[in-house]
């Protein structure tokens, strides 16, 4: 596995601690040759720890759209290196952390592939009980569509020839995103939650919807070219 110029931009330095859990996942991943998603709770540490204030959430909706993205040029570790600015990418010291670092994201990467090969794209169930958590989850959403999956969808091209069709699909989204944005101003404005929760609950649908339509028509015709890897 290569090392990408791109993550030894910045100066980082792996602490004992992170290097003692390198060295322990190391010792069990070295026996399995398949990628494998460490989980949600072990991969937001790894984000913290390499200094990555995206939300998970939108780290895998970028993904997602990725996966999804007519630009077959893109490469997963394009759109990893996206997950900081430009510039400010995490310094990989060794070989090991490297390709460990990587593993990691693919393990993350192939479990999302798996869930667009089967159509099963959801968003993260909602569980707000006040309006604050409710404007969180709205902000998230919007965060999810346009910093997550448009973003993945196109690749860095904008110039992108879609069929139409496809073209009034990734513009629901956008949409949809402002949907929830403008939710969210509502319910700081002083709308109840009971009058917004039916919206969002009816955009969420909305959302997945358009996803899988996208990915019925546009994506599973051609998902065996779409398997991407690390090289």
């Amino acid at each position: 596995m290569a090392l990408i110029v791109i993550f030894t931009l910045a100066n980082f330095k792996i602490s004992a601690k992170l290097y003692s859990s390198v060295s322990l996942y190391m010792k069990i991943f070295k026996m399995k040759s398949k990628n494998e998603y460490i989980g949600d709770d072990n991969f937001v540490k790894m984000l913290q720890h390499y200094h990555c204030d995206l939300p998970l959430e939108v780290v895998k909706m970028r993904f997602i759209g990725s996966i999804c993205s007519p630009n077959l040029e893109l490469r997963p570790t394009d759109v990893i290196s996206s997950f900081w600015p430009k510039g400010q990418a995490p310094r990989l010291e060794t070989k090991n952390e490297a390709e460990l670092f990587f593993k990691f994201f693919m393990g993350l990467w192939d479990a999302l592939f798996e869930q667009v090969a089967k159509n099963q794209v959801k968003l993260k169930a909602l569980n707000a009980e006040n309006k604050e958590e409710l404007c969180a989850a709205c902000r998230l959403r919007f965060d999810m569509l346009e910093s997550g999956f448009l973003e993945g969808f196109w690749g860095g091209k904008e110039d992108l020839k879609l069929a139409s069709y496809l073209a009034e699909i990734v513009d629901s989204l956008s949409d949809l995103a402002g949907v929830y944005a403008s939710l969210c101003k509502k319910l700081e404005s002083g709308d109840s939650m009971a009058a917004i929760l039916p919206v969002v609950q009816h955009s969420d649908k909305m959302v997945e919807k358009a996803i899988a339509f996208l990915i019925e028509n546009s994506v599973l015709p051609r998902i065996d070219s779409l398997k991407r890897v690390v090289n």
